[in-house]
């Protein structure tokens, strides 16, 4: 009864690359399955960022195991309207960097939306889109990603089941998504050109991928909840061969991971419990201690109520494990031996490393921890990951160079290198394409820029010079949004600091919302490089415990942290003051992602929303709440 819920058969991978693998093989099979027979393979295309995995293996296969694409015909959903073939955000340009210009399949063969065409001959040009699918017998095997809203090709809310080829209007939280791949939002087209509902319907098999936590609410609601035109995904219910390729991030609202008590017999442990009851109080709005056995019969929970001796004790035990994890502590507390506490007491004062992934995710995310870390008289260090040079804005470097300028003339400084190179930049700015890479020179601004920053917020906590390290992972360093696979060198760095620093505690960003995926790549090369240093019997991680803390794209939930740390309201102005050092990310930051706030803004209202839920279950009520979960290696 796992998947009792589940309207639209799941497959769950451990991650999107070997959801990638399993579907390249498949596919892979059914070109080949085609050629034997003398037949073409017709291949329904999608873009975005969900399908790059699966197109890399695909060209891996075709250049190490001789994978042809010559019998493969390609249809791709949509493209942006207008749009020009060469631009950078065209899905002509996508599909050519990521498949056709590293595999062997006839340019005859792709078919890609035109992004140019009048948009009066716009409906002639759909029917003859479709004509061209029909023509070839229809599409055998279509790849779909899918829209926070919903979305499946370009079909928005409110598009209907029997909807064709056509030009669409953006939804703007589908704008938003996309205006990484513009320099602004304004630059992001208001129209496309998509295959309808109906056509997607009429594949022989569908195949839709998602991965990561920002899409588990929209998955939930395509596999198990009622069809809608207001969630076009939900129309993949009515055909009778569809599979969704997830992760356990994206299939985490399911209800077999959501609530799986309600889909047959479990194993119960303590933070299963703790979700179950804390769900039901939330859902029912009602303290902890309030919760009656009616209650728990109402939410299927009846055997766990009496498994666990009664409703008072159920609800004592999970009230008391989450006030456990309440601390003002987060070193432990060195005084006394206090029953059950988060972390240990001794030693008294620890070694600390806060790794944060760009140079202000320290103080965003763990801000108020940070200073009661240096005020209890741990010896912390932070060490930033990444150089986060591409999230400056060009505007914000051409005051910078305005104000070195005005510096030198004020002060008659000899500028003869330092001039030039000052005057080359702004040259360059002043001139620049949208999407162009920026110089080394630029960015090596750029990065100065974040530094000079992240030194001035280590200097308002309390934490010494030496204990400031730039790693500048190697994998980062592109210019560009979309970054290089991480390397043996990325890892190696991480290894270093650690057996230096030697921690008792190290602080990671676990938080893989990050629409970027810095925060994910970040992380793995921090954990490969402990996972080894504690297989080889390292010394320098033999005390170490890791907690991961959450940025400003998300937050634990309840029954997820094990320490949570309470702030003031002095506190968390403190704490506002110091993410408001990082000028560059203030007031219009690059990559704002689909939330509007700024990020001191999201701080807050995700530390005190934590608060309030505290306070919603009965326990204290505090201003703001910071979480961590801790984390074995």
């Amino acid at each position: 009864m796992i998947d009792a819920f589940e309207k639209i058969p799941v497959e769950i991978h451990e991650n999107n690359k070997t959801a990638a693998k399993a579907i390249a093989l498949e596919i892979a099979s059914l070109i080949r399955q085609k050629a034997a027979e003398g037949k073409n393979c017709v291949l329904g295309m999608a873009t975005g960022s969900t399908p790059k995995t699966l197109y890399a293996e695909l060209v891996r296969m075709h250049k190490e195991e001789g994978l042809s694409f010559k019998n493969v015909i390609s249809f791709n959903l949509d493209e942006y309207f207008p749009m020009k073939p060469d631009a950078p955000q065209s899905y002509h340009t996508f599909m050519h960097k990521q498949l056709f210009d590293h595999v062997d399949i006839l340019p005859e063969n792709i078919h890609i939306p035109d992004g140019t065409i009048e948009k009066s001959a716009a409906l002639q040009y759909a029917a003859a889109y479709e004509a061209a699918i029909t023509k070839v017998g229809g599409i055998d095997y279509q790849i779909l990603g899918i829209g926070l809203n919903g979305h499946i090709g370009f079909n928005e809310p409110g598009s209907s089941r029997n909807s064709g080829t056509r030009i669409i209007a953006l939804d703007n939280s589908t704008r938003l998504a996309n205006a990484y791949e513009f320099s602004s939002i304004a630059e992001v087209p208001r129209l496309a050109l998509t295959m309808g509902i109906s056509n997607i319907l009429q594949s022989r098999k569908i195949v839709l991928l998602a991965f990561g936590e920002s899409k588990a609410s929209i998955i939930k609601d395509a596999v198990e909840g009622q069809i809608t035109d207001n969630i076009p995904a939900t129309f993949l219910q009515e055909h009778s061969n569809t599979i969704f390729h997830l992760d356990e991030a994206s299939a985490s609202k399911l209800t077999r991971y959501d609530a799986p008590w309600l889909t047959g017999q479990i194993e119960w442990n303590e933070k299963l419990i703790r979700k179950a009851v804390c769900s039901m109080a939330m859902s029912l709005k009602k303290p902890l201690l309030m919760l009656t056995r009616e209650d728990y019969h109402n939410e299927g929970l009846s055997e766990l109520v009496e498994n666990l001796g009664g409703v008072s004790e159920a609800n004592l035990r999970v009230f008391n494990g989450l006030r456990d994890t309440i601390t003002g502590w987060p070193g432990g507390k060195p005084m006394e031996d206090v029953p059950r506490h988060p972390e240990r007491r001794h030693p008294a004062s620890k070694r600390v490393i806060i790794f944060s992934p760009h140079p202000d995710d320290d103080i965003i995310s763990m801000g108020g921890t940070f200073m009661r870390l240096v005020q209890q008289g741990h010896d912390v260090h932070v060490g930033y990951q990444t150089s986060g040079n591409i999230a400056v804005s060009d505007e914000f470097v051409m005051r910078q160079i305005d104000f070195a300028v005005e510096f030198d003339g004020y002060f008659e400084i000899d500028k003869s290198l330092a001039g030039t190179i000052w005057k080359d930049a702004a040259s360059f700015i002043k001139t620049k394409l949208p999407h162009q890479k920026d110089t080394p020179e630029i960015r090596s601004i750029k990065g100065m820029i974040r530094r000079t920053e992240a030194r001035a917020t280590c200097r308002y906590v309390g934490v010494k010079d030496e204990n400031i390290h730039f790693m500048n992972l190697p994998f980062y360093e592109t210019g560009l949004i979309k970054k290089n696979p991480p390397s043996e060198e990325d890892i190696q760095i991480h290894v270093d600091l650690i057996k230096k620093v030697r921690p008792h505690q190290i602080f990671a960003a676990g938080d893989f919302a990050d629409p970027h995926g810095t925060h994910k790549v970040c992380f793995d090369v921090m954990y490969e490089a402990l996972k080894r240093l504690k297989a080889a019997g390292d010394p320098a991680v033999a005390e170490c415990r890791l907690w991961l803390y959450r940025g400003a794209w998300a937050e634990w939930n309840v029954w997820e942290l094990d320490m949570a740390i309470p702030m003031s309201p002095d506190q968390v102005l403190q704490k506002r003051n110091g993410i408001f050092i990082h000028q560059s990310q203030k007031d219009g930051v690059v990559f704002q992602g689909t939330d509007s706030r700024e990020f001191w803004q999201r701080a807050e209202d995700r530390n005190s929303g934590t608060a309030r839920l505290f306070d919603c279950l009965g326990l204290p009520q505090y201003a703001a709440l910071e979480a961590f979960m801790q984390y074995e290696y």
